[in-house]
């Protein structure tokens, strides 16, 4: 520790030369030297520091300012993408909408086209049937006509005699007599 601390000691023993020297003393120096250096620093060092300082201000500021023209165009496109989200969301909504109510009515659609084929297989159908059923109606009349007319002429036959024969006559001549006097 000795050797660290002679090198100062032996710095208060040079002698001066009569030059500009700093003196590590503290209680040898005097107030004027570390005076006169504080204000040359001050002085000179005021113009550089106050260029550091503004150049320094003038950059924040300037990063400030594009910081904020940058946030500023981003809020812009923020909003406009926002506006168009909005617009696609609701473009969304009315083809969901469109969508649903268009499959509703081509659902009702087809369910209508297919009654209305359903009808008109069942009305061929149903005629067709109605038919069969006139037909055979028709036949059965027939048959019972040609059956009570061929009784007829045989209980016509077994009974009628001349007498009888011109009783029926006279009685259906009398009967159109009645008729045309009512119609005159």
């Amino acid at each position: 520790m000795k050797n660290v601390i002679d090198p100062f000691i032996s710095l208060n023993y040079w002698p001066s030369a009569g030059g500009f020297g700093s003196n590590t003393n503290i209680l040898e120096t005097n107030i004027i030297n570390p005076s006169v250096v504080l204000s040359v620093l001050i002085y000179f060092g005021k113009g550089v520091l106050s260029n550091l300082l503004d150049n320094r201000k003038q950059k924040i500021l300037s990063t400030i300012q594009n910081s904020e023209e940058l946030c500023k165009v981003a809020i812009d496109q923020l909003e406009k993408a926002r506006v168009r989200l909005r617009e696609v969301e609701r473009i969304a909504d009315e083809i969901r909408v469109n969508g649903d109510s268009q499959i509703e009515r081509e659902k009702e659609d087809l369910i209508k086209v297919a009654s209305e084929n359903l009808e008109q297989l069942e009305d061929p159908k149903n005629e067709t049937v109605y038919a069969e059923q006139q037909r055979a109606i028709d036949q059965i009349r027939q048959q019972v006509s040609r059956q009570a007319l061929r009784r007829a002429i045989g209980t016509l036959n077994s009974r009628l005699n001349t007498e009888l024969h011109l009783r029926t006559i006279d009685h259906n001549i009398g009967l159109l007599r009645a008729m045309m006097n009512t119609n005159d």
